[in-house]
């Protein structure tokens, strides 16, 4: 599934834009978004990684603080040979699930920049950010708006 987006006011007033469904990644997995944010009226690459693990999800800029690489070797391979890690393609670093925080490598003590999610209506949703509509196209999925139900993380 293309990662499509729609935007809602949530609660607090805060927009929820819509990533994705739990169920486009599998437990213990995670997946990558190219997608673009606004900033200053100016549309920039926002690259993003969803962590999941059960009904926790976790975001991360997809940006290694060591060379500012991309983690991710391959298409959506973020985690380590043991799975437990994210870990960076290039050096091998390795950064804890939930924080982040590089804990073995060239960047040890440094972290990834975290993005703010909410599980809402079972859809993973980006708060906190701008993110750029994207157009309709014909074949395109419509993805339903985030609502004011469900949790965060």
């Amino acid at each position: 599934m293309e990662p499509s987006i729609a935007e809602e006011n949530g609660p607090e007033g805060v927009v929820a834009y819509v990533v994705c469904s739990m169920s486009d990644i599998p437990s213990q997995r995670a997946r990558g978004f190219e997608l673009m944010k606004v900033e200053d009226g100016v549309e920039k690459p926002f690259n993003l990684i969803v962590v999941r693990w059960g009904r926790q999800v976790f975001g991360y800029v997809n940006l290694c603080p060591h060379d500012g690489v991309k983690l991710d070797w391959e298409r959506n391979q973020f985690l380590d040979p043991n799975g437990i890690r994210l870990m960076c393609g290039k050096h091998g670093a390795l950064f804890e699930l939930g924080t982040g925080v590089c804990i073995e490598g060239p960047c040890k003590g440094r972290s990834l920049t975290p993005v703010a999610l909410s599980i809402i209506d079972n859809d993973i949703c980006v708060t906190g950010v701008t993110l750029a509509e994207e157009e309709e196209d014909e074949d395109d999925e419509e993805i339903t708006s985030c609502s004011d139900e469900g949790g965060g993380v």
